[in-house]
């Protein structure tokens, strides 16, 4: 039985060139290929893929939130996040979430395939440039003091934030999260305040940073 696929990032070229990869291997499937992390979500559930390569930082939710919500449904898919962040904290949050692997988009088509049969087994890969002690210690101290945007902020104020640094107004939020421009005014309130930003565009950099959206 081959193993379904299903990839996930914003860039076409990038989607394009690991089905290319994969599909030189007979025993892959590529079932589907997602944009962002919301259609992501909704082709898990109809494709029941068994491998997820999931980027990081995409418009209309983020990798980290995806994969949450992905293997809350179905905690049998298996979630490989391919990222060009070698940051500790990064990788981090996405095994926190649940993922299965992390590879490094400068590394060679190989990881790729090498990470996908090493979670297949139920191991966790995590390409060669990460070295494991150096993150076991950084999950270790980050439980000790979690200052992650995941700790700080709710789920509707980090759908808010997201949304905010990605050029909607007021009345758009308002109307997409069916709450009121009042309420939404309110929520960016309490997240300036929590995250001691008081810009638009200190808020900007801030989701970038954390992987939250892309410029």
């Amino acid at each position: 039985m081959k193993i379904k696929v299903l990839i996930v990032d914003d860039h076409k070229i990038v989607r394009e060139g690991i089905c290319h990869v994969l599909e030189k291997h007979t025993e892959f499937e590529v079932v589907g290929a997602a944009e962002n992390g919301r259609s992501a979500l909704r082709m898990a559930q109809t494709l029941m893929p068994n491998v997820v390569i999931m980027d990081i930082a995409m418009p209309d939710m983020n990798g980290i939130e995806a994969t949450h919500l992905i293997l809350a449904e179905n905690p049998d898919i298996k979630v490989i996040v391919l990222s060009m962040h070698s940051d500790l904290r990064y990788i981090t949050e996405i095994l926190k979430a649940g993922a299965s692997g992390y590879v490094i988009k400068a590394g060679d088509s190989e990881d790729i395939i090498r990470s996908i049969k090493t979670v297949m087994s139920d191991k966790i890969y995590l390409s060669q440039a990460i070295h494991d002690s150096v993150i076991k210690d950084h999950i270790k101290q980050s439980e000790e003091k979690d200052g992650s945007v995941y700790s700080l902020l709710t789920k509707r104020e980090i759908d808010l934030l997201c949304m905010l640094t990605e050029g909607n107004t007021t009345k758009q939020i308002a109307a997409a999260l069916g709450i009121s421009v009042k309420t939404v005014e309110s929520h960016r309130s309490q997240i300036m305040k929590k995250l001691n930003l008081f810009s638009i565009s200190e808020l900007t950099k801030y989701a970038v940073r954390e992987g939250l959206t892309t410029l």
